[in-house]
């Protein structure tokens, strides 16, 4: 089974960015990868992955501010946070999944979680 670890996290001010990173122990182009969040007493929410075809999708709250990325030989998920906002906060994780179908913010249909990464942004 596939295991994830983010990394890249931390405390930011309003309008900074940060890289995140997740590192995969398999193959990372066998599977359908993508970034989720969870703020304190929120439910965990997609932010951005890849669907079939190598096309991605965002949520509509990050759309222009965050920039989904991989790179195959070192098999590593990259996720750009630019002008970042305080509502930005919350713990990052990575996810992947073998199945295809469409969806890719659907947290339901990945079956591999990392532990995630703590991203905190102050106004």
């Amino acid at each position: 089974q596939v295991q994830l670890v983010e990394s890249g996290g931390g405390s930011v001010q309003a309008g900074g960015s940060l890289r995140l990173a997740c590192v995969t122990s398999e193959d990372i182009s066998k599977y359908y990868m993508a970034w989720f969040r969870q703020a304190p007493g929120e439910e965990r929410e997609g932010v951005t992955g890849f669907e079939r075809d190598g096309l991605t999708q965002y949520a509509d709250s990050v759309k222009g501010r965050f920039t989904i990325s991989k790179d195959n030989i070192k098999n590593t998920l990259y996720l750009q946070t630019d002008s970042l906002k305080p509502e930005d906060t919350g713990l990052y994780y990575c996810a992947a999944r073998l199945c295809g179908a469409l969806g890719s913010l659907a947290a339901h249909l990945y079956t591999n979680w990392g532990q995630g990464t703590q991203v905190t942004v102050s106004s």
